[in-house]
């Protein structure tokens, strides 16, 4: 079993000597909440056990007594346990109402967060694709309460988004190649809240929507509450898009009586969710101009596309273009959930120029604004965005690698192929069961989604998807876990039919 994270006094001293250099007030508070912004923003994930009180007094220019009163203040505000034989280790406060929400977790029985004995919470969640927040964040949020009062003095409603948060992300457009000027980006509550924006905008009750299978399972409720009529086109871990069936389904439904082509594509090609395929370049153009032929616009979901991993010798992995640049008709949606944190709870649209108005008006008569505040800790992430997605991307290619290694070892008949970004594995079970493994699962103190809820028309019951953005050690005990409840699965498929062999 992999072992809780240690951090060396070296690598704590140096994430520290600025804020102890610029504080004031008495030294053992300032080291206190240093610590604790650390751990807050997850450069010092819960359960990392920290440094000795001796070996933090050696690096740094603090005698013993003021290390050991910050380490007690620390476990006081609960940001820090200790254990005899164990030492100290990062802590969050346990307070329920900062865990979860029964809406999101509804099997949950409030210990979700807690830790069991093997290391990973009580109550293990991985329906939800969900980063913690990134180091410096806290610094972002402070930054963004300095620059707040310039904007108490208005009403505080930018239904477009604040003009320098959308100059930034219009600048981020066109690194990426695709020319994009500020009126053509409009900041939204979120990237699900940027679909329902267009799918208001664009997409009318009875209208034809094509949408990938597997796809992302709230995108398939909203889809399903326009009442729009939805066609599919797979999506495969191994394979990726079917793009002569997709060009077929395209054709036949611009050919077809009571609708025509398809008013709208729903795609995901920046390491789909769930099946973390990457869509290659030849195939976006190929895709792109099947869509320009059936008059269809494409609503392309980027939520994903700056979470990448390190390719074989360390360094970033390569991306194709954007959508866009293949298609100037598209919508591409953003979103900071994913590469930055949830909780800041915005996204963004990318726009061509005509559809900006209707997007507009739609987005008014679903909410006004989005908060600034949010969008100024946004942009404060988005200068330090090189550094911040450095670091994921090693904590995620290390976590990815560690799971893939983990359900080898434990569950050696589920097959999935590690992607090269996003934040889960596409499993594909030995035999279709996903529905009934997953209460086997909850039973064992997992939470996890069967693929029948990424299916628009049905299916994937071979499938579970589950994420990766944890600790390895966090992730090494969940896989036991799935294991333990797999041949409990197996030992009711036995019960159920008496000498029959196990299906395949």
């Amino acid at each position: 079993m992999s072992a809780p994270p240690e951090v060396s006094a070296s690598r704590v001293a140096s994430w520290l000597r600025g804020s102890l250099d610029d504080a004031t007030g008495p030294a053992y508070t300032i080291l206190a909440h240093g610590l604790r912004d650390l751990v807050s923003d997850g450069r010092l994930p819960v359960g990392t056990r920290l440094p000795s009180e001796r070996a933090l007094t050696a690096v740094l220019p603090l005698g013993r007594s003021t290390v050991t009163r910050a380490y007690d203040l620390l476990r006081e505000q609960g940001y820090a346990t200790s254990s005899r034989g164990s030492g100290t280790r990062a802590s969050l406060p346990l307070s329920r109402s900062a865990r979860t929400d029964h809406m999101l977790v509804p099997q949950g029985d409030g210990r979700v967060g807690e830790l069991a004995d093997d290391g990973a919470p009580v109550v293990a969640d991985c329906t939800n694709l969900t980063v913690p927040g990134p180091p410096g964040a806290m610094a972002a949020y402070q930054q963004a309460l300095e620059q707040l009062p310039a904007f108490l003095a208005g009403h505080g409603y930018y239904p477009s988004g604040v003009p320098a948060l959308r100059e930034r992300l219009a600048q981020r457009y066109a690194d990426r190649g695709v020319p994009t000027s500020p009126d053509q980006i409009l900041v939204v509550n979120g990237g699900l809240a940027g679909l329902a924006v267009t799918a208001s905008a664009l997409a009318a009750p009875r209208d034809r929507v094509l949408i990938e299978t597997p796809s992302y399972p709230n995108a398939i409720a909203l889809w399903h509450r326009h009442r729009v009529r939805l066609g599919t086109t797979p999506v495969d871990a191994s394979e990726g898009w079917d793009v002569p069936g997709l060009e077929r389904t395209l054709l036949a439904a611009a050919g077809a009586r009571g609708g025509g082509a398809a008013r709208v594509a729903y795609l995901i090609p920046d390491f789909h969710n769930p099946t973390g395929s990457l869509m290659a370049d030849a195939d976006r153009e190929r895709v792109a101009a099947a869509l320009r032929r059936a008059g269809t616009v494409a609503v392309v979901d980027e939520s994903l596309v700056d979470v990448t991993m390190l390719d074989a010798g360390g360094k970033p992995v390569a991306m194709p273009a954007p959508f866009a640049a293949h298609d100037d008709r598209t919508v591409s949606i953003g979103s900071a959930s994913k590469a930055f944190w949830a909780g800041l709870r915005l996204g963004w649209l990318r726009a061509p120029r005509d559809l900006v108005a209707s997007l507009v008006d739609a987005r008014l008569t679903l909410d006004l604004a989005s908060a600034p505040l949010e969008q100024l800790v946004l942009m404060a992430m988005l200068e330090r965005e090189e550094e911040m997605r450095a670091i994921r991307s090693v904590e995620l290619t290390a976590s990815r690698d560690a799971l893939v290694a983990a359900l080898a070892r434990h569950l050696p008949g589920w097959r999935c192929v590690p992607p090269s970004g996003g934040l889960a594995l596409w499993c594909e079970l030995p035999e279709p069961c996903a529905t009934r493994f997953v209460r086997a699962a909850e039973s064992h103190g997992v939470l996890l989604p069967p693929g029948p809820r990424f299916a628009p028309g049905g299916g994937h019951e071979r499938f579970v998807r589950l994420p990766f953005a944890r600790p390895p050690h966090v992730l090494e005990a969940i896989a036991r876990r799935l294991a333990a409840a797999w041949e409990e699965r197996d030992a009711e498929h036995a019960r159920a039919a008496p000498g029959l062999p196990p299906l395949g």
